[in-house]
């Protein structure tokens, strides 16, 4: 692998339809493109990850998108947590450099897990790691688990990028469909170019607040996003979701990280919507029922 070979792919557990409000809040050029059955994969246009990660962060601000900030993986960590902790679906972030490649799983308001394997492929996490991650993702507790924990273990012959492969096979027994050329150790250019000429490929763009919100207006109206819009519970998520954005906005852009600063804004903006939808939908006459 090369410095030029540094990429990304975001794996998200559900249909483009719902994927696409919550990934306009990244406020990222990105590509949505289905990946299967149940799946969708996310591709970055822009690279905002430096690919020296000995260098320092830049001292000229905290925005997610001045390249070179940050080591691809503290970035598309950050992006995953953004996507599922306004969301019921999970997302695994794979992300590979010149010298390592992993992944990352976020789920919910739980911590992320995730497994890292140097360039030649020798593991570089705990296996406990790969388990965690099975069950998050709902795959076989026996024959998944088996073919993950070989994963785990030294391999001479099996470079990093082998590694991830490996992981999408097994990935595959849940659906996972990724189109041809969206494979791991390819470079984000290239990874853009194959995504760009598919024909089901959708442009993610930011287009500001506005459109952003009408698009989470228009997922929840249409149940996309989950059945607790409403009511007690929902009340209890979204001041949830408002609590835990602040500080994790704050605490992103002490550490420069436009990818965890991304994850409390969507925390923000989801909580401070629900909180006002089910307001909205209260004055209206309209009964929570959920």
């Amino acid at each position: 692998m090369t410095a030029t070979s540094v990429g990304a792919l975001l794996l998200c557990r559900a249909d483009p339809e719902t994927v696409r409000p919550v990934a306009h809040l990244l406020r990222e050029r990105l590509l949505l493109v289905p990946a299967g059955d149940g799946w969708s994969v996310l591709v970055p246009e822009g690279k905002p990850w430096r690919k020296d990660t000995q260098g320092g962060a830049p001292a000229d601000g905290p925005t997610a998108a001045d390249a070179g900030t940050e080591p691809v993986d503290r970035v598309v960590g950050g992006w995953a947590t953004a996507l599922a902790v306004g969301s019921t679906w999970p997302v695994l972030a794979l992300w590979w450099d010149d010298d390592r490649s992993g992944y990352t799983l976020a789920s919910g308001f739980r911590r992320p897990v995730g497994y890292t394997w140097l360039a030649d492929g020798t593991p570089a996490a705990e296996e406990e790691a790969m388990r965690t991650s099975a069950l998050r993702l709902g795959l076989d507790p026996v024959t998944d688990v088996q073919a993950l924990e070989a994963l785990t273990r030294e391999d001479p012959g099996t470079d990093a990028d082998a590694r991830l492969r490996g992981l999408l096979a097994v990935l595959a027994r849940a659906g996972v469909r990724l189109p041809p050329g969206l494979t791991p150790g390819e470079p984000a250019d290239r990874l853009r170019s194959v995504a760009g000429i598919l024909p089901e490929a959708e442009q993610i763009e930011w287009a500001g607040w506005r459109d952003a919100v009408r698009l989470e207006l228009d997922a929840v109206e249409s149940g996309s996003l989950g059945p607790w819009v409403l009511g007690p519970r929902a009340r209890a998520v979204a001041a949830g979701q408002v609590a835990a954005g602040l500080p994790l906005t704050v605490w992103g852009a002490r550490r420069r990280s436009g990818g965890w600063i991304a994850a409390g804004l969507v925390l923000l903006v989801q909580g401070l919507l629900g909180l006002a939808y089910n307001r909205f939908r209260s004055a209206g006459g309209v009964s929570p029922g959920r």
